[in-house]
């Protein structure tokens, strides 16, 4: 990629090529381009052996790299990180390398972050993304704490916060319990990173199939036709009613292999999306404001939040090339 201040891209070097080409001399273009005869030279030699293709940058990465650490060392540097962990600063002196080399060597092999490794196994975590709207989508569950009326702990202090989730409990012990757990249910498109999510009571069979049933009513008013859904191995999915229910929409159920939630990754991406940016974005003060506020939070996160894995753009962006706002 030409530096921000480079005299010629990829478009001003067929430009170069083109008045070269009417006959002009190459050292009146190169004058007129900014350039050195030799730069100008180059392109046109370039051009004349290549085509277009010659005009774009090339790696600057040699041939051969005679002094290369051996293959059998980096085998050794990336056993040490797999097996043990060990940053570059814990195997140079192992190893006899000085810590930028066992840096390169890491990052060349795709092992410079631990986050890139699965802890239990070392192995490192394949990413995937389907085609297409639709192949996959991610469901799962995240479950959350009530806030009393008043407020919570996060908003007026633990006394406080335990004397509001008295009053509240007291107020409204023969209406439905306020102070428990509300479930956040999520359904994530592989693809799209398109989300729909509801707060619901509880995560039984029945509460899972009304939320997929609503989900795919969103899914399909977007123009995306679910294959297959993944889910983990909760009880509710693991549910021969759950699978049932999908199967009559003709959708594949998938699970994930047990405690391997990366497979799942996006709804689980998703789920700390929810938390940092809805539930604990800013102080509620009862469990109906949060509930409330979270419908704001889906169209943002759908129609305007950036999303790192679709190159900046919204989710939205991905569904029949949809405009998207982006902020």
């Amino acid at each position: 990629m030409s530096h921000r201040n480079a005299r010629l891209t990829v478009h001003g070097r067929r430009i170069l090529v083109e008045r070269v080409l009417a006959g002009r001399p190459v050292a009146h273009v190169a004058a007129e381009m900014g350039i050195s005869r030799p730069t100008a030279h180059k392109w046109v030699r370039r051009w004349r052996a290549e085509g277009d293709a010659g005009l774009r940058d090339r790696s600057s990465r040699p041939g051969r790299t005679p002094h290369r650490t051996p293959a059998a060392t980096e085998a050794e540097v990336c056993r040490l990180r797999t097996d043990r962990k060990l940053g570059p600063a814990r195997i140079g002196p192992i190893l006899g390398l000085p810590a930028s080399t066992v840096h390169r060597i890491l990052a060349r092999h795709g092992l410079n972050r631990l986050a890139f490794l699965d802890r239990p196994t070392g192995r490192i975590i394949r990413r995937y993304e389907r085609a297409g709207p639709g192949e996959l989508v991610h469901v799962d569950i995240k479950k959350l704490g009530n806030i009393p009326d008043g407020g919570g702990w996060r908003v007026v202090g633990r006394t406080a916060g335990d004397r509001n989730r008295q009053a509240t409990t007291d107020q409204r012990r023969s209406a439905t319990p306020v102070i428990g757990y509300s479930y956040v249910h999520s359904a994530v498109d592989d693809h799209s990173r398109l989300a729909y999510s509801e707060v619901l009571t509880d995560e039984r069979q029945h509460t899972a199939i009304g939320f997929w049933r609503r989900a795919n009513a969103f899914f399909t008013a977007h123009g995306i036709t679910v294959e297959r859904v993944l889910t983990d191995n909760g009880a509710c999915y693991k549910s021969k009613l759950f699978t049932q229910a999908l199967r009559a929409a003709g959708i594949a159920h998938k699970k994930i292999r047990p405690y391997r939630p990366q497979t799942n990754g996006k709804v689980e991406r998703f789920n700390r999306t929810l938390l940092d940016e809805w539930a604990y974005q800013r102080p509620y003060h009862s469990n109906n404001e949060r509930t409330a506020a979270l419908a704001d939070f889906l169209h943002t996160y759908n129609h305007h939040r950036c999303h790192t894995a679709l190159d900046g753009n919204p989710p939205i962006s991905r569904i029949n090339n949809a405009p998207g706002q982006y902020t």
